[in-house]
């Protein structure tokens, strides 16, 4: 049997990397899918096929979405209980990075940095809210990341806001939980995703330094932090509240 069978999840920052393994991997549980980035019909295309493949009697919808612009997380959950007609899980996966020295980011990498990462899963999560409440509850999950957690050089600016997103989790479930929401966060690693393997291709050090960090010896696969996810959406227990999931080869443990 598929736990998520009559569900419906809107992931954002779907088309590619982690947020597509995710989206596969809830459609393996049995949810309809609806996914939500800035990108071509070419790359949803491809996440479409996969999610089929993984459920063939999933229903997968698809928007694109420019979190820069003001509305548009709102417009984002609107079209997606248009296309769906209910929102169980919100998985707030969109993210971007600008990396500078610190002392060296302008105002305007300040706002789409800000914007992307941190309003756009506010916005999104409040305007999905009426609707689980009406259906007796939901499930948010936030993707974080170990850099909310500790830092490294030419990142102040997103670990900033994923450091914001690790506390936006802990409110969300402390006022959410009495209306069965549970809302939680993941926090990854090094995870071989489009960027990571093109940036590691070009610096073959830096991989192997952020290597010797990585306790399995190895960076993440994005299915590993899909299957994590799942979890989230699928588990019984509704007391897990305002839980960060870290998936980090041991990262931060040292």
């Amino acid at each position: 049997m598929t736990k998520l069978a009559g569900k419906t999840a809107l992931i954002t920052g779907s088309s590619r990397g982690i947020g597509a393994a995710i989206a596969v991997q809830l459609a393996r549980e049995g949810a309809d899918i609806y996914l939500a980035a800035n990108d071509t019909e070419d790359r949803f295309e491809q996440v479409v096929k996969s999610c089929a493949a993984a459920n063939p009697s999933a229903k997968v919808k698809h928007g694109v979405f420019d979190f820069l612009r003001d509305g548009e997380p709102e417009r984002m959950v609107e079209a997606a209980l248009q296309a769906c007609g209910r929102v169980d899980i919100l998985v707030n996966n969109a993210g971007i990075r600008i990396n500078h020295p610190y002392g060296e980011y302008s105002g305007k990498d300040f706002d789409q940095v800000v914007a992307v990462n941190l309003k756009a899963p506010f916005l999104a999560s409040q305007a999905v809210i009426p609707g689980m409440k009406a259906a007796g509850g939901g499930r948010i999950i936030n993707i974080a990341s170990q850099i909310g957690i500790v830092t490294a050089q030419d990142i102040a600016l997103y670990g900033l806001t994923k450091a914001a997103i690790i506390h936006l989790t802990k409110s969300m479930a402390f006022e959410l939980a009495p209306h069965n929401i549970a809302v939680n966060a993941v926090s990854p690693g090094p995870t071989m995703t489009e960027y990571n393997v093109e940036k590691t291709t070009r610096n073959p050090a830096h991989m192997a330094s952020r290597l010797s960090y990585l306790r399995t010896g190895r960076y993440q696969r994005p299915e590993e932090i899909a299957e994590v996810v799942a979890f989230l959406a699928t588990t019984s227990v509704t007391s897990i509240q305002g839980h960060n999931l870290v998936v980090d080869g041991g990262y931060v443990t040292h």
